[in-house]
Formats: structure tokens, sequence, C-alpha cells
């Protein structure tokens, strides 16, 4: 299994960057599986800590309920 961002050299995980971060969250917004992210478990830590972080800071919801529905 390959990481995408050890294939691409990404070091730094923004946590302001959410739409970069929703793709790492499944629909109900829990934190995706590092199987399913296909990340490495050193990506996949840097990952969760930039969610929490966002999710902390209001960037992103908890979960579902608290999304805003356009």
């Amino acid at each position: 299994m390959f990481c995408t961002f050890c294939k691409d050299n990404i070091n730094k995980v923004d946590y302001k960057n959410t739409q970069f971060l929703r793709k790492f969250v499944t629909s109900q917004f829990k934190i995706a599986a590092a199987k399913r992210n296909k990340l490495c478990d050193k990506h996949q830590r840097k990952v969760a800590n930039a969610i929490k972080l966002a999710r902390f800071m209001a960037l992103m919801p908890y979960t579902r309920n608290q999304a805003i529905k356009r």
C-alpha cells in the first residue's frame, strides 16, 4: 500500500484547508480509517490532528447535524 502523501512528498497538513480535509472524513463527519484514506500511520495521525484542530476552531463540524445546509 502506497501512501498518497509520501508519494506526493506532502509533509504538512494545514487545518485551515477544510475542503482538502473533507476528503478524509466520512459522510457523518467521522475521521475515516487509514485504509480508506490510503495513508500511512504517520500521515493519518497528521490528518487526524488537523481535523481535530479544525473542529475545535469551528471550521469543520463534529457531526452531520452541525453541518450547514446550503
